[in-house]
């Protein structure tokens, strides 16, 4: 049998024992993940029908200047040599505070209102987006516990990560963090309403910033040498152009699945927001450093989704 065969065959025993581990994780990661693949079927037609080539266009732009702002951050981190913790900290508060904000401003309260619109009650439109923001939750939940990745800072994680090189690992987890982002983007323009997409993607480009100089950083710290860290860490934005043509279909379809779509991209961006973020920029002992600049990003955010809206 050959290395490859067998390496294939002990991540499949790995996932099926970490499944019966946690049973109720499981559970909801195939809950998420087949209510994402009805949306998903239900907008095959729809999605890229009807003016979807604008629509779709927006996505594209609004993903790709995401992945070049990641881009731009690692290569300031191929540039600078020695960048403090502390500011590496505030710098990645500062990306929170903007995910945080667009997941308010730009995805939870306009699809309130879409909710409401469609079913001309406050109270079930809310539910929908709660709904949203639940199924987004499990779906990166699921994602973090059965993908093999490694946090700066927490260790590795995941079935299987024993088997797996260290820096893949850190790779796996920048792709976990990047895909939701380029989601809520695609769900912000498939509409074609360029006040609630055109906020939401220079957000996302702002404080992918910080994060692409923030994770070649780290992958530098994991033994890499800088420019290997910077390509590595600029090419993971390719996830964000990938995630908003799912997010786009994601919302294409049926009309309920717009809101539900903009509640679920909120539930995955506050959930990586606080289950990875916050939590790295408090392990090192700057935690005034890092909420100040989440403060300053929320802030920034809420002015930019006002003065673009």
């Amino acid at each position: 049998m050959s290395e490859a065969r067998i390496q294939s065959n002990g991540m499949r025993h790995a996932w099926a024992a970490h499944a019966h581990a946690h049973p109720y994780v499981a559970a909801g990661l195939a809950v998420s993940a087949l209510a994402v693949a009805l949306l998903m079927a239900s907008s095959v037609y729809r999605a890229f029908a009807g003016g979807a080539d604008t629509k779709l266009s927006h996505a594209l732009l609004g993903g790709t200047a995401g992945m070049g702002a990641t881009a731009l951050g690692a290569l300031l981190a191929v540039m600078l040599r020695n960048l403090s913790e502390r500011l590496e900290d505030s710098l990645l508060g500062f990306a929170a505070g903007m995910m945080l904000a667009a997941s308010c401003f730009s995805l939870i309260l306009p699809g309130l209102a879409a909710a409401e619109e469609l079913t001309q009650d406050g109270m079930l439109g809310a539910l929908i987006v709660v709904a949203g923001l639940l199924l987004g939750a499990l779906l990166m939940l699921g994602l973090d516990q059965f993908t093999p990745h490694e946090h700066a800072h927490g260790g590795p994680c995941g079935p299987g990560c024993e088997r797996m090189n260290r820096v893949w690992l850190f790779v796996f987890a920048i792709t976990l963090h990047n895909l939701p982002e380029g989601m809520a983007i695609g769900v912000s323009f498939s509409q074609g309403d360029l006040s609630v997409g055109l906020p939401l993607a220079s957000a996302i480009a702002l404080q992918d910033l910080p994060e692409g100089l923030a994770v070649a950083v780290a992958l530098r710290a994991a033994g890499l040498r800088p420019l290997h860290a910077g390509l590595i860490a600029a090419a993971t934005g390719i996830m964000e152009p990938i995630g908003a043509v799912l997010g786009l279909g994601l919302s294409s379809g049926l009309a309920i699945a717009y809101p539900l779509g903009l509640g679920l991209s909120a539930g995955a961006m506050i959930f990586v927001v606080s289950h990875e973020v916050i939590p790295e920029t408090h392990r090192n002992g700057h935690e005034t450093p890092a909420t100040m600049g989440l403060m300053v990003g929320f802030a920034v955010m809420m002015f930019l989704d006002t003065a673009l809206g």
